[in-house]
């Protein structure tokens, strides 16, 4: 926090610390010694104002599994995501958006239901990556229908891409994207033109991706780095 505010650099602010130059709250300071708003510092007799950065969000990264839902309570007594995230203190997870009972993937969890609401609002345009398994091949023309629009009965939906990702035997996986979140409007899509689908994972929220490394079941926190550099790209 010293060097941050110029007044040297950390190996000579160490240097410092460690001759009594400098005092916390009328004691002696130590070099590693934390630090907050509340805390009266000064070097060399002189109190010296220390600019603090608000704490970031936490944000927690979770690869669903097939046969949780996303939610607290539910009268079925079904598995629930929120049952495999740590305690928070002071606070709740907040979840940004939801997948469906049979769909598997990436959640984000988040501390802030500022965070949460910045990140599903309709403005933020985000997209969300699937990747799709169907038994079969699509067609041409049911591949345009899907780029061009299908009228679902709570409007027209659309992808943005679709990349076939090949397959083996009678699977096929493809690759699509979409700007919006309502109720299993992948699988609706496919159905709507006669084709099942037999998985889906989402893999990417916007700038945030799957890892590739977090299995089904297991969580990841993002660094405040990280972090950071997604509250910058987020719109307020």
């Amino acid at each position: 926090m010293l060097a941050q505010a110029g007044l040297g650099s950390r190996r000579e602010l160490e240097e410092w610390i460690v001759a009594g130059r400098v005092s916390v709250n009328g004691k002696p300071a130590h070099v590693g010694q934390r630090i907050g708003p509340q805390d009266r510092v000064r070097v060399n007799g002189k109190q010296v104002n220390l600019k603090f950065a608000p704490r970031a969000p936490r944000v927690l990264l979770y690869h669903k599994q097939e046969g949780e839902i996303v939610s607290r309570d539910d009268p079925q007594g079904r598995p629930s995501v929120f049952d495999k995230l740590p305690r928070i203190g002071g606070g709740r997870w907040v979840n940004v958006g939801r997948l469906d009972f049979n769909t598997e993937g990436l959640l984000i969890f988040t501390s802030s239901g500022e965070l949460a609401n910045r990140l599903m609002h309709p403005r933020s345009e985000f997209e969300r990556e699937y990747a799709v398994r169907i038994i079969g091949e699509l067609r041409p023309e049911q591949e345009q229908a899907l780029l061009d629009g299908i009228p679902l009965e709570d409007g027209e939906a659309r992808f943005t891409t679709l990349v076939s990702r090949g397959g083996e035997g009678a699977n096929r996986w493809y690759h699509v994207t979409l700007n919006e979140g309502r109720n299993r409007e992948v699988r609706r899509m496919f159905e709507a033109i006669g084709v099942q689908v037999s998985r889906l994972i989402r893999v990417r929220f916007g700038p945030v991706s799957l890892p590739p490394r977090l299995k089904r079941g297991m969580i990841q926190e993002l660094d405040e780095e990280n972090v950071r550099a997604l509250l910058k790209a987020v719109p307020k």
